[in-house]
């Protein structure tokens, strides 16, 4: 028997795996809202344009850091108890520094093999997981 939260449409969700100069991540910790206290790849929802303007704008507004969408990585659909979302992730580059926070009250960088020591948000630990395994996989063929 099918659930009404299976037939709905996820919410459009996009996030940064952002790195800095020296290959560390960025993860922010929400400051409000049932998440508060996770850590998570920063973003934001999509509104009327494409994922990666979304991200560049969710970035700006929300820590006021610009960055170069490299790639899109990988999808994680995740089903909270208010609603579900697809968040979308775009691996990019950081072209300057965190100027200021509206939505969370900590960011840092870290080192990809630091992250799982992090309480992240459920739609993210996919995403960080599939990342370690990407990332560790092409520092071991190098």
């Amino acid at each position: 028997m099918a659930s009404d939260r299976q037939e709905e449409t996820p919410l459009d969700v996009v996030c940064g795996l952002v790195f800095d100069q020296k290959d560390r991540l960025l993860l922010c910790r929400r400051m409000k809202g049932d998440l508060k206290g996770y850590w998570e790849f920063p973003g934001g929802k999509k509104e009327a344009e494409s994922a990666e303007e979304a991200l560049q704008r969710e970035l700006l507004e929300e820590l006021d850091l610009e960055v170069a969408v490299e790639d899109h990585f990988m999808d994680s659909i995740h089903a909270y108890p208010e609603r579900s979302i697809r968040l979308m992730a775009y691996r990019c580059r950081a072209l300057g520094s965190i100027g200021r926070m509206t939505d969370h009250d900590a960011a840092e960088w870290h080192h990809l093999k630091d992250i799982d020591a992090k309480a992240l948000a459920p739609a993210d630990i996919p995403i960080a997981e599939a990342l370690i395994q990407a990332m560790g996989s092409s520092t071991q063929t190098q």
